[in-house]
């Protein structure tokens, strides 16, 4: 019976022992995963933590970016002087005012003499950038560069009450040199046809009388010094014949197609409409721009003026790349 009871005790004790240990271990268990538990979430705290300081760097450096750029439009100042085609009144106002909104301290003048007085003003240093709708002719070139921004059609234009509503390149040079005189010759009424172009000089009347054969041959009926007297002209009198940049047109003429094609972008840039030419800026080699005029430069001549461009009616030069 001793025996019995002395062995019931020492199991007792045994098994204790054995649920002590086990109970250690569990515990030990539950630390160590308490432990890694910690150590994941500490981990996890570091990695954001390094994630915001990288985001935090990031807009620190963007703003510094915007903030530089931001102080270097405020820094420039001064004035751009532009001389020369009244063509491009429209497109050269269009970029001048985006940049000056951009730059508020640089103002950007606009002087509309036509297209050969821009070539002088440039040459002799009187105006920073020249306007051409012209391409410079090898007399001009010696000292001066062109730079091409946009392509502009030359539009023949009428009044709105005229019937004619297509002509083909050999009439326009009939017209023009005085072969054809009667509107009734080309599909119209019975009117005498009033011819109207651009003073000698004129980049507009250079690129017409090239294309259409006529140079030196014109019999004009009035001679007018821009593109917007020849508008207002031809609107007003139902005879009259004129051309006229694409960029400067509006309702008040009708633009006739040219062999059956329209004058539009699409047909300036494939080449079907054939009466278009070059707008272009002039500067003089051996003048140095200043930094406002070199900023505007840069910023008429790049890709992200194309919209601008185009919103004044011309076609980027961008667009035929």
């Amino acid at each position: 019976m001793k025996r019995k009871t002395m062995t019931l005790v020492l199991a007792g004790i045994l098994g204790a022992s054995l649920l002590a240990a086990g109970c250690g271990s569990s515990s030990s268990a539950s630390e160590d995963k308490k432990d890694s538990a910690s150590t994941s979430a500490a981990a996890t705290e570091a990695a954001d933590a390094s994630s915001d300081a990288s985001a935090a760097e990031s807009t620190v450096a963007s703003a510094s970016g915007e903030e530089a750029a931001s102080t270097a439009s405020a820094d420039l100042s001064g004035t751009v002087g532009t001389d020369g085609s009244t063509s491009m009144e429209k497109v050269i106002s269009y970029l001048s005012e985006s940049f000056m909104e951009e730059y508020p301290k640089v103002e950007v003048t606009y002087n509309p003499t036509g297209s050969s007085s821009g070539i002088q003003a440039v040459t002799e240093g009187s105006t920073d950038l020249g306007l051409a709708s012209r391409d410079l002719k090898d007399e001009e070139k010696d000292g001066l560069t062109q730079t091409t921004i946009a392509i502009d059609g030359i539009a023949i234009i009428v009044n709105p009450n005229n019937k004619v509503k297509d002509i083909s390149l050999d009439q326009i040079k009939q017209i023009y040199t005085g072969q054809i005189t009667n509107w009734k010759d080309v599909g119209g009424d019975d009117a005498e046809i009033v011819c109207i172009g651009r003073e000698a000089g004129s980049g507009t009347r250079d690129g017409f009388e090239s294309i259409t054969d006529t140079k030196d041959q014109c019999k004009l009926s009035q001679e007018l010094t821009s593109t917007g007297d020849v508008i207002q002209t031809v609107a007003n009198n139902p005879n009259a014949i004129g051309y006229a940049s694409m960029a400067d047109l509006n309702d008040t003429v009708q633009k006739l197609t040219v062999d059956g094609v329209e004058c539009t972008e699409d047909t300036i840039l494939d080449g079907t409409y054939k009466i278009q030419r070059n707008f272009n800026v002039i500067t003089n080699d051996s003048k140095k721009l200043s930094a406002p005029a070199q900023a505007f430069y840069d910023y008429i001549t790049s890709d992200a003026a194309a919209d601008l461009i185009e919103k004044a009616g011309a076609v980027p030069v961008s667009k035929k790349k």
